[in-house]
């Protein structure tokens, strides 16, 4: 994504780009890809094969792979002769996808070959995943010094995180760490978010901290947050209400007591 672009909101509608940038693609909660400012067509990829290349690349960013190791991910049980050959149709389809103009044999826009080494080319790119990761980087980087600015990139982070990674592909191997490495990360930006605004917006906090229990609800340090969070609202009996129910889910989900900290936020609103 080009350094001036801006980190939007997700399109509310498929026909709505997110983004300015030439390639655009949503990956969280859905997979939709833009080029140009207009949608591609699922139909577009032909195959599901062109589809898993472009989403494997996707989650490469940057990176460049060879033909071996690309193959090697996908499509393990391939043998070298159809995994060559099934490379091949699924490269073009993708180029096809993405470039349906393209001249016969002229170097792929998105798709870029450098020698053996294949990646997209990012600095055309607008996907969902990335821009996550970088507001949560710039939310880092300032939450020391500028508090307010944090909390508007945790925001914006938060808002991209429209559900799993790739959701149809949450069970292929090639996927599943990425999807895990997402969730992870966006459960915790929820959560320090909630963290920030428990004085400053307690309803707010206490809006993330049910998001993440829905996605995760032995994310104990979100039943933490709930439950200064009704205490900062004023209303003890929820915030009671909370570790009672942090409780029960602990023990039935993983058979253990929260942990001493949670405990602690228990005992200071028994004590309030």
């Amino acid at each position: 994504m080009p350094a001036s672009a801006p980190l939007p909101h997700l399109a509310a509608t498929a026909a709505e780009p997110p983004s300015e940038a030439p390639l655009c693609v949503q990956t969280l909660g859905a997979f939709r890809v833009w080029r140009d400012g207009r949608v591609v067509d699922a139909g577009a990829w032909e195959r599901d094969k062109a589809l898993q290349l472009f989403q494997f690349l996707l989650i490469q960013r940057r990176r460049q792979l060879d033909k071996l190791q690309i193959v090697d991910r996908l499509w393990p049980d391939a043998d070298p002769e159809a995994a060559d050959r099934d490379f091949k149709v699924a490269l073009n389809a993708a180029l096809k996808a993405l470039e349906p103009d393209r001249p016969a044999r002229a170097e792929g826009r998105f798709i870029r070959r450098s020698g053996m080494l294949y990646g997209l080319d990012m600095d055309l790119a607008w996907v969902d995943a990335a821009a996550l990761e970088g507001a949560v980087a710039a939310a880092n980087a300032c939450l020391s010094t500028d508090i307010d600015g944090a909390i508007i990139l945790l925001r914006e982070a938060a808002l991209l995180y429209a559900g799993d990674f790739l959701p149809e592909r949450r069970y292929e191997d090639w996927a599943s760490g990425e999807t895990e490495r997402l969730q992870a990360l966006a459960l915790g930006t929820m959560t320090r978010l909630a963290g920030l605004l428990v004085d400053r917006n307690p309803l707010e906090s206490l809006h993330l901290t049910q998001r993440v229990l829905e996605i995760d609800p032995v994310w104990e340090a979100a039943w933490r947050i709930q439950m200064e969070a009704h205490l900062a609202s004023g209303n003890r009996p929820l915030a009671l209400r909370s570790w009672e129910r942090c409780l029960a889910v602990m023990r039935r989900e993983i058979g253990l007591d929260p942990l001493p900290a949670t405990r602690a936020v228990h005992d200071r609103i028994l004590a309030s």
